[in-house]
């Protein structure tokens, strides 16, 4: 039996003006201007000592991206990130226990750091951890700075689970299988549509935001393709994930497993 999901009613309509005001906040510049390098931001991205990654990441596909959609979905004997998880070397959120908005400027520093990787329009095939582009074509990256302020002022956007741990950030819906590598037209695709028909109620202007680990993880740079490729035109791409969220101090929320 398939799992269901719960949709929720939100009783308030998106702005456009709104949503493109906070975006500029996340984002920093349009989809254009990012096309431009950064000097200075090369693929200098190093991971903490010590720290652990989900064993996922380090295989194209597997048990773990074939569970499914919906709660229960991708969840496994991987990582579960924990409130103060190790994070990578020279992460801005380690400098300050404070979040104000100085901090989050430095996180965005950090969430949107140049690896030196191509954006594509294909979806990747290889380890899923890895130096990720810093921009996704047809869609935007988002940062906490940007994203807090569409939760907060209760606007109605669809936030996905990609990585399918123990943990995930609050009324994140599952979808890890949306991460798996293949085509546009194959099952993962046409199911990962009804998926997001039944979810949006078939509105492709809602904000849809997908997630996993962190930038050296390609799970939701997968799942925020496939949403593309479907004709949904506000996806955004919430590169910082799991380890941003964390070192913005935000709480998570355990993630529902399928009964």
């Amino acid at each position: 039996m398939k799992p269901t999901i719960e949709l929720r009613r939100h009783p308030i309509a998106v702005s456009a003006a709104l949503l493109a005001s906070l975006l500029a906040a996340g984002c920093g510049q349009d989809e254009g201007a990012m096309t431009m390098q950064r000097p200075g931001m090369g693929p200098g991205y190093a991971q903490a000592p010590g720290s652990q990654q989900d064993p996922r990441l380090e295989r194209q596909s597997g048990p773990g991206l074939s569970a499914g959609f919906g709660p229960g979905a991708g969840l496994g004997s991987g990582l579960a990130p924990e409130r103060h998880a190790a994070v990578p070397q020279g992460s801005p959120g380690r400098m300050a226990d404070e979040r104000g908005s100085g901090t989050l400027d430095a996180l965005m520093a950090w969430e949107r750091q140049d690896m030196g990787v191509r954006p594509t329009r294909e979806l990747h095939s290889g380890a899923m951890h890895g130096p990720t582009p810093n921009q996704i074509p047809g869609g935007q990256v988002i940062t906490t700075k940007g994203l807090l302020p569409l939760l907060q002022q209760g606007i109605p956007v669809h936030v996905f689970d990609v990585l399918g741990t123990a943990q995930t950030l609050p009324n994140a819906i599952p979808a890890a299988r949306a991460a798996e590598p293949g085509s546009f037209d194959d099952e993962t695709q046409q199911e990962f549509a009804r998926m997001l028909e039944q979810v949006t109620r078939g509105n492709a202007e809602a904000p849809l935001v997908f997630y996993c680990q962190g930038p050296q993880c390609w799970m939701s740079y997968n799942a925020a393709l496939r949403a593309i490729a479907l004709g949904y035109r506000n996806v955004l791409w919430y590169r910082g994930g799991m380890e941003a969220w964390n070192q913005a101090g935000q709480p998570f929320a355990q993630a529902q497993r399928q009964g």
